[in-house]
């Protein structure tokens, strides 16, 4: 999953890519060459204590984008990271096709309502509170992925009460969304017994550790652009893992790292 952030104020890529339509659609082109299976647009960034804009202007950032990409006959899959339910649909209906909702709904009561009446896969991220207030409540009073575990649970069961099918269900740890470094790695170290988690077991799962924070305070590199080999080594083990989508910065060189791990512990 290659990450295009239409935000000027995203951690690592803040104003990098234009919202030129026609740039867009060269981005993504790249973005597909170089390996991404999927295409992970967002207009809002979730970074701790980013500014919240207006939905419609999250609107007004991906809607024109994805409409972009789809008539230039591009058909990989687009995902839509948002956590406002009329933003999701109407990337959804401008062509995208999975929500991928940090809050997993909890920060928009229609949000879940909304992916089951689209039929639409979703994202439903761990994470605690609000990106303002997320890093107060990194907190957690006994076995971090057994509570990690019962709380992902917990919005599975009220996705599938609202409606969304089991099978359009994918789940994400939340890896720097109300976790510390130490827990950043402690769940990639045991992601394996994560998995099996009960009501999760068998499920589809999404990591993002691309160019976080928590990889400067092992390799050093304050600057978030220039945490390749850090990033490129928590991919590694997220693969090992059992990730199955992996959402990255560096397409290029993440792909060849996914390659290498499933050669190795997948025999893909």
């Amino acid at each position: 999953m290659a990450i295009l952030n239409l935000t000027p104020d995203s951690f690592s890529d803040g104003g990098k890519h234009s919202l030129d339509s026609a740039q867009v659609v060269e981005t993504v082109r790249w973005m597909v060459e170089d390996g991404a299976h999927i295409i992970d647009i967002g207009g809002q960034s979730s970074r701790p204590n980013a500014v919240e804009v207006s939905v419609q202007e999250e609107i007004d950032r991906v809607v024109p984008a994805i409409k972009a990409i789809r008539q230039a006959g591009l058909k990989v899959p687009i995902s839509i990271d948002t956590y406002r339910a009329k933003v999701a649909e109407a990337a959804i209906h401008a062509g995208a096709d999975i929500i991928n909702d940090v809050s997993a709904g909890t920060l928009d009561a229609e949000m879940l309502r909304t992916a089951a009446s689209l039929n639409a896969a979703v994202v439903l991220m761990h994470m605690r509170g609000t990106p303002q207030n997320m890093n107060s409540l990194a907190k957690y009073e006994g076995d971090l992925i057994e509570i990690i575990g019962r709380e992902l649970r917990a919005r599975v069961e009220e996705a599938v009460k609202l409606g969304i099918r089991r099978w359009n269900i994918i789940l994400d740890p939340g890896l720097g969304f109300a976790k510390t470094g130490d827990h950043n790695i402690e769940i990639i170290r045991r992601l394996p017994e994560l998995r099996r988690q009960p009501g999760l077991n068998g499920m589809p799962w999404l990591l993002g550790p691309s160019r976080k924070r928590f990889i400067e305070r092992i390799t050093g590199e304050k600057v978030a652009g220039e945490r390749i080999w850090g990033t490129a080594g928590a991919v590694t083990a997220c693969v090992h893992g059992g990730a199955d989508i992996i959402r990255i910065h560096d397409t290029e060189g993440m792909s060849k790292v996914v390659k290498m791990g499933d050669a190795i512990w997948r025999n893909v």
